[in-house]
């Protein structure tokens, strides 16, 4: 069969779990070769019976799923339903709503917001395959304009009061020796800054960080 043009057969497509798998494998992996997430290391082998793969080195997590390592590790939704929404949200050049992603999926529509929500994330840092691992370093910070190099107007308009107030919350989030992705949070509290780490860093990555306790 054929890759999907519509969304119908998208979701026909994704349905069998061996054409999704391997249809991530080949975006994953293109040279065929299938990596541990864990160590880097080669030597793996496929368990059918259980679509996962174990690798022939000893370590902790050794079996790993194409999953782990993308932004659908924590999720407990089949592939069907995450790569016929990444279909969607792709080839949809009007913009897509969350309640009709939920219809076309059978998902609820805090569901779909959710999946929408990581996806579109995704595509603005290039990659739903990869999440950072190794050592990461992450920090937050306030972000806005310096009231001297404002015009009065402006400085009276926008500076209401002192130290973080009108200031946008800004986080980094850095793999020593790759990549950097910065995120504007709602605010600096535990639920916010972790969710993001979870987010953007595989389990089992090394964090560093400064004292703030969130």
């Amino acid at each position: 069969m054929s890759e999907p043009t519509t969304l119908q057969e998208a979701i026909l497509y994704f349905s069998d779990p061996d054409r999704s798998l391997a249809y991530l494998i080949a975006r994953r992996w293109p040279s065929g070769v299938v990596v541990c997430p864990t160590c880097e290391g080669t030597t793996v082998h496929f368990i059918p019976t259980r679509r996962l793969w174990e690798c022939n080195t000893r370590h902790p997590r050794k079996q790993f799923s194409i999953k782990v390592g993308t932004i659908f590790e924590d999720s407990p939704l089949g592939l069907d339903k995450w790569l016929t929404a990444a279909w969607t949200i792709t080839n949809d050049k009007n913009g897509i709503s969350s309640y009709e992603v939920a219809r076309a999926l059978g998902v609820t529509q805090k569901t779909a917001w959710f999946m929408m929500h990581r996806i579109r994330k995704a595509m603005q840092t290039g990659s739903y395959l990869k999440k950072f691992s190794g050592e990461v370093e992450i920090d937050e910070t306030f972000s806005g304009g310096k009231a001297r190099n404002m015009h009065i107007a402006q400085r009276k308009r926008r500076i209401t009061g002192t130290g973080t107030k009108d200031k946008v919350a800004v986080m980094g989030i850095v793999e020593r020796g790759g990549e950097i992705r910065t995120v504007v949070v709602d605010n600096r509290k535990k639920k916010t800054l972790q969710a993001e780490v979870r987010e953007h860093v595989e389990a089992g990555a090394a964090l560093y960080s400064d004292d703030l306790k969130s």
